[in-house]
């Protein structure tokens, strides 16, 4: 049973989604987070993981640590995406188990699914078709991680459930413009236009793909709801059930800068999948829904990023 007691590691507290689920543990009062630093722990390597979580004994573990990126970054770096992803989420499932943790959440993303999935995706359309090609490395090691929770889960008994978030955006995100996610990347492009008086914000593609989007700290929230809970089924879809299209994004942006750019889609740039609107059945059964409005969240993700810049 999780209590404020609980010893619980926090793999990833440093990323965007790591970082707003250490906020939401600390304010809801845990006391007994442990966190390591990528010097502190290298993730990749079996055998210091394995020792780490033999000196530690842990109760619940939370994996929000991932090689991650955007459409570019993927369709670069293939090998260390599918490569990093896998040794690292194997490492800390197989630790887990053997050192006989029986919590586990494990996050990935909705790439997993396929790329002409029906629509709102369900959690039962995974392996049901092909993958889009441009980040089909890091959806694979996504789907293994899902695979061997469920394989713990059903020779074993364990807990292991595995959170597939929409798009996430909020405070601590990555504005790198070869290897953002699309929502960061055009706050620091529109930011940059303004800043040199450009006439044009150059939007990657067509501005015609739906993304659906969700704050960070509603990320957050499921991943402490989770935690505390048994559940009957491994995968479970987050999402905010709320979507748009990159060109209605980019023109919320525009008006929150309250600037007047003009988009120019680079159409040379790929759109990666069409659409991917998550059905969140599953989770609200539990009683877990998003609260958090585009809005608020745009607001506290400028603010960060205007200080951190």
């Amino acid at each position: 049973m999780l209590n404020k007691e609980s010893k619980i590691y926090l793999a990833g507290h440093r990323g965007l989604v790591g970082s707003s689920i250490l906020k939401r543990l600390k304010n809801s009062g845990y006391k007994n987070i442990i966190v390591q630093t990528r010097h502190q722990l290298d993730l990749r390597d079996q055998k210091k993981v394995m020792n780490f979580f033999k000196k530690n004994s842990f109760q619940f573990v939370i994996i929000a640590a991932a090689k991650v990126g955007g459409i570019y970054a993927n369709d670069t770096y293939k090998a260390d995406f599918i490569y990093e992803n896998l040794v690292i989420q194997n490492n800390i499932i197989y630790s887990s188990f053997v050192n006989g943790i029986k919590n586990i959440v494990f996050l990935g993303s909705s790439c997993i699914y396929p790329k002409n999935s029906k629509q709102p995706i369900k959690e039962s359309y995974l392996l049901t078709g092909e993958l889009e090609k441009t980040n089909e490395p890091y959806a694979v090691a996504k789907i293994a991680g899902i695979k061997l929770c469920e394989s713990f889960n059903s020779q074993y008994g364990t807990n292991y459930k595995c959170l597939m978030p929409c798009n996430i955006y909020g405070p601590n995100d990555n504005y790198d413009l070869k290897n953002s996610h699309f929502f960061p990347a055009l706050i620091a492009k529109t930011h940059d236009a303004i800043k040199k008086n450009k006439k044009e914000l150059v939007v990657w593609g067509s501005g015609k793909p739906k993304r659906e989007l969700m704050y960070s700290s509603d990320l957050a929230d499921a991943c402490l709801f989770f935690l505390k809970k048994k559940t009957k089924e491994t995968l479970i879809n987050i999402g905010s059930s709320k979507e748009r299209t990159i060109s209605e994004y980019a023109k919320f942006i525009i008006k929150k800068f309250n600037t007047k750019l003009k988009i120019k889609f680079d159409k040379s740039k790929k759109d990666g999948t069409k659409r991917k609107i998550l059905d969140c059945s599953i989770a609200k059964k539990y009683g877990w829904k998003p609260k958090y409005s585009l809005d608020y969240g745009f607001e506290k993700t400028y603010k960060d990023f205007l200080k951190n810049m």
